[in-house]
């Protein structure tokens, strides 16, 4: 997208002092020093609403170039005064904002941002070959009224912002997601603007850049694949910072974990030629030390002579594209106790089966996860290892959803759309033919409480979870 003139930007100086909004804020005694941001000019964006889209994670590497998710877990900031804040994307400037952590901060994890006022944040660097989507997470702050905020750019090094998209109120205590289609070819930097004034503050939770490296149409003729983001389809769960539905992002999936099972709930990532190559395993399974220090933390040692396999529920062989990536799949936060007949037999058959689909030029979105507790592994029955950390599930089932390789795939998802589903006893004596085990998406859903794809409009979400898929292969 060109453009063929930007009004220029004031950016002035303006000392302003507010006082703390409520007995919960940071700031409550201390004056605020806060720089008035004037925007002006607008640009044409399309702007698309959800509910409760969960957190996203996108491919971290090559930042600047490839797109990234800004989850502000790795930063901090307690007071509302405007400063630098260096965080994994990049450095961000804050004005009239903070990194909140308290319990009435809406969150993916342990930090969201809280703005109040007139406040803002911006990206202090630039995004070279600019944008195709940008994806923010927005919410009320407590029990605070409804308020507006907008989304900025500048093409300029920050000099100078304008408007991009439509303006968006904030009005539920519920994390929801705004998309952004911005297509961008120049060198930008993005921001939040709080529009509305007032004292209303607002979360924001995870901040997705997306770049255009996917080619192709709608059908998917001929793009290049690219590696999307993990979580596009929603939160399953809900999952954030609960014991035992907690929420962990890694760069090549994301997963909820559970601390009374020793296992994952659930693992969700994007599978694509961009993902593969030919790394061999690493063999590496680890130990997942950004679990918090007082959950259970499984070592490989913890599934020694059990009888039961180590087993990836985000494989190794969908991430062999680079050691880093392929070694990321060995977190014991991606394992769960699997009979080998299960493992080495109906499971890695259908595993195999969909990268058949993804090198005949389609991209899939796969979710996976454990049911119940109880399986026989090679030393025959039992519901926990490791004297009692780790459970052994009944059955483990996986969701694909398969399109053509192309762009904006929530959009192209229609009452034709291939969803796959399969839910495979945790036993030993299976038939190794996979296709025995399919089912609906709904009978997953019954059998685990969760909404496996949230994103999807309700009219064909209905239609394609209530299908077991018949195809032939």
């Amino acid at each position: 997208m060109r453009h063929s003139h930007i009004h220029s930007i004031l950016l002035s100086l303006l000392l302003l002092f507010f006082v703390g909004c409520s007995t919960d804020d940071e700031l409550i005694y201390e004056p605020v020093e806060a720089i008035s941001l004037e925007v002006y000019g607008e640009l044409k964006v399309d702007t698309h609403f959800y509910d409760n889209m969960g957190p996203h994670e996108h491919d971290f590497i090559g930042k600047r170039a490839s797109g990234f998710t800004e989850t502000y877990e790795s930063g901090s900031k307690g007071s509302y005064a405007g400063a630098s804040v260096n965080l994994s994307s990049g450095s961000w400037y804050f004005n009239d904002a903070l990194i909140g952590t308290l319990s009435n901060d809406r969150k993916f994890g342990s930090k969201s941002v809280r703005i109040r006022n007139g406040g803002y944040i911006i990206m202090s660097f630039n995004m070279d070959n600019g944008a195709q989507t940008v994806r923010v997470r927005h919410a009320k702050y407590g029990n605070d009224g409804n308020s507006s905020w907008r989304l900025i750019a500048s093409y300029d090094n920050g000099s100078s912002w304008v408007y991009a998209g439509a303006t968006v109120n904030t009005t539920s205590t519920t994390l929801n997601t705004v998309n952004f289609s911005v297509n961008e070819t120049e060198s930008v930097r993005y921001g939040i603007y709080k529009t509305d004034g007032g004292s209303n503050r607002i979360n924001i939770d995870n901040v997705e850049i997306v770049t255009g490296s996917t080619g192709g149409d709608d059908n998917g003729g001929g793009g290049t694949p690219a590696r999307d983001s993990n979580l596009t389809f929603g939160n399953p769960s809900n999952a954030g910072s609960s014991a035992n539905n907690y929420y962990v992002s890694k760069p090549d999936f994301v997963l909820s974990y559970n601390n009374s099972t020793g296992t994952p709930n659930w693992v969700s990532w994007h599978l694509s030629t961009a993902w593969l190559g030919n790394t061999p395993r690493c063999n590496c399974f680890k130990q997942d030390r950004t679990l918090p220090s007082n959950f259970f933390r499984a070592t490989t040692s913890d599934y020694t002579g059990s009888g039961f396999d180590r087993g990836h529920i985000c494989p190794s062989a969908d991430r062999n594209g680079s050691a880093d990536s392929n070694e990321n799949t060995y977190f014991m936060t991606n394992i769960a106790p699997q009979a080998p007949d299960n493992n080495r037999r109906a499971w890695v058959n259908f595993e195999n089966y969909l990268r058949t689909l993804v090198n005949a030029g389609n991209e899939i979105h796969i979710v996976s996860g454990v049911i119940g507790s109880g399986g026989t592994g090679s030393n025959g029955f039992a519901s926990t290892i490791d004297n009692g950390n780790i459970t052994v599930p009944d059955s483990f089932w996986k969701v694909a959803l398969v399109l053509p390789n192309g762009t904006n795939d929530i959009n192209r998802v229609t009452t034709s759309t291939r969803i796959i589903a399969i839910n495979v006893p945790n036993d030993q004596g299976i038939s190794s033919d996979w296709t025995r085990f399919r089912t609906s998406v709904n009978t997953i859903e019954s059998l685990t409480g969760y909404d496996l794809f949230e994103n999807i409009p309700n009219s064909i979400e209905s239609v394609l979870e209530s299908r077991v898929d018949n195809q032939s292969i």
